[in-house]
């Protein structure tokens, strides 16, 4: 099979989009994103939650009736944002459909509704707009994030505020964040579903070079099995590229010596090398030292200004 018909063939597998949306202009800018997105085939489905009034306030401080208008009030916002996020697909040729959910009627929450909704759906892939520290991003970050990057029941587009460049023929650049576990080569594979076929491919592994007062194992030992991991995991990505007719480069980039993470130079270069999208896997971690990073990916999610894949394990 010759390399462009193995690029059509792997993106075709992205056949559902849940895209879920509220009345921020967050929402509208994801929406936009999804519709340059180049997947003819695929299925669309716009979803907005009609977040449960007595979630958002305290208990008995509302009557029945106070909280009826509350909830048609809600109600009327999802549906205007509903509303909005299908005339930006009115030309596209995509077959789509959307739903006002009502988590209210069973005392439900937001992040519970949109899983359950990704769940019974059975999507590929959940789009939102996110304000960083607020909005749809807690559903991405905090003690929030881990419960849904660990129980949504697909990969996560997340569409940052921070996100200012006009939203072209999407993506054009694609950079892919690396950290030697199989879920981000994983993430790769995923990634790549969503190229097209002019799309700029860049896969990089971060080599953590900051001392910390925490470290107890020398930093040169670190910073050697970090090569020696990045090595290996750039070659994996080479090899995933050399199947694709994409222009395509990996690196080995480095963290500064002091005051700086891993988190932060994914960011960087993502910023510096203009992506357009930035990849990385949910469940990976660092690698030897991953039981002393924590989780990267969630780090990343809150200082991302460039759209940022999620990719859950396949």
């Amino acid at each position: 099979m010759d390399p462009a018909q193995t690029q059509r063939n792997a993106r075709s597998e992205v056949k559902r989009i849940l895209v879920a949306v509220d009345t921020s202009p967050q929402s509208v800018r994801a929406a936009e994103y999804v519709r340059r997105m180049a997947l003819p085939h695929a299925r669309i489905r716009i979803v907005s939650v009609a977040e449960n009034p007595r979630t958002l306030l305290p208990l008995g401080s509302m009557a029945d009736a106070e909280l009826q208008v509350a909830r048609d009030e809600l109600t009327r916002d999802a549906e205007n944002a509903v509303a909005r996020a299908r005339s930006i697909f009115a030309d596209a040729g995509i077959d789509v459909e959307s739903e006002v959910i009502q988590p209210s009627r069973q005392g439900g929450y937001t992040a519970n509704a949109l899983i359950d909704a990704g769940a019974q759906w059975k999507a590929d892939l959940l789009v939102v707009g996110a304000r960083q520290h607020h909005g749809m991003l807690r559903w991405v970050e905090g003690t929030v994030s881990e419960y849904v990057t660990t129980e949504a029941p697909c990969s996560i587009l997340v569409v940052p505020a921070g996100y200012e460049a006009d939203i072209g023929p999407s993506p054009q650049r694609i950079l892919f964040a690396l950290d030697g576990s199989a879920a981000s080569l994983s993430a790769l594979h995923f990634g790549l579903r969503l190229a097209r076929p002019e799309s700029r491919l860049r896969a990089i592994y971060v080599v953590d070079r900051a001392v910390r007062l925490t470290d107890f194992v020398p930093i040169h030992v670190l910073q050697q099995a970090f090569i020696e991991e990045g090595h290996a995991a750039l070659a994996a990505a080479a090899s995933a590229f050399a199947e694709l007719s994409n222009h395509a480069e990996t690196v080995l980039v480095k963290t500064e010596p002091v005051n700086d993470d891993v988190p932060h130079t994914i960011v960087r270069d993502a910023e510096r090398w203009h992506a357009d999208l930035l990849v990385v896997g949910t469940h990976g971690r660092r690698g030897v030292a991953r039981w002393l990073l924590g989780s990267v990916a969630a780090r990343t999610a809150r200082l991302a200004r460039t759209p940022l894949l999620l990719a859950r394990p396949t």
